[in-house]
């Protein structure tokens, strides 16, 4: 369907919002049709993506899709103020976490320097089911986050974007319950 879109002339960017998580493979079927990449990176700690994701690959097989995704759409194009091309990598701050968030964001820019976006988000919000988790059972802390974007500025990211307040909040959980939709 993208494809036939294009060829009619279809100008809006496309946005693919990923956790990351992809086979190279399966992003390459995209080449072409996706204009920015809007995946997460949630580790690099073997320890933490095999306890919380049950993905103990989840660095390599991350590293990897990224990658595969700058080949695809290259450094951030704009439009005025609209990102047209490019990629914003989001990475979710948990409690108690911060050394490993730290070594995603230091990953990420030794990587792709200012070519990329990073969002550092402070929205992780315990649900009932991580109880079975006592050490992320709460929500992370305004000093912890501080610590992580301190680590990011003095590193020298530029292209990035933080949140402010208390974006951990029950109003940005959704029901999950299908309400609204057919």
């Amino acid at each position: 369907a993208l494809r036939f879109a294009k060829k009619q002339g279809l100008y809006l960017p496309i946005v693919y919002n990923t956790s990351g998580y992809d086979s190279v493979s399966t992003l390459s079927l995209l080449d072409g049709l996706v204009d920015v990449y809007l995946p997460d990176f949630k580790y690099v700690s073997q320890e933490l993506s095999k306890r919380y994701s049950h993905a103990a690959d989840y660095f390599e097989v991350a590293k990897a899709s990224l990658a595969e995704m700058f080949r695809q759409v290259g450094s951030p194009v704009f439009a005025g103020d609209m990102l047209v091309k490019g990629i914003v990598v989001r990475h979710l701050l948990l409690p108690g976490c911060t050394e490993d968030s730290k070594a995603v964001i230091e990953y990420l820019h030794a990587t792709y320097g200012d070519n990329i976006f990073i969002s550092i988000m402070n929205q992780y919000t315990p649900l009932p089911h991580v109880a079975a988790f006592p050490e992320i059972n709460r929500k992370v802390t305004p000093e912890e986050y501080d610590e992580v974007v301190d680590f990011a500025i003095d590193l020298g990211v530029e292209n990035g974007f933080i949140q402010e307040g208390d974006t951990a909040e029950e109003s940005f959980i959704p029901e999950f319950d299908f309400t609204g939709l057919l």
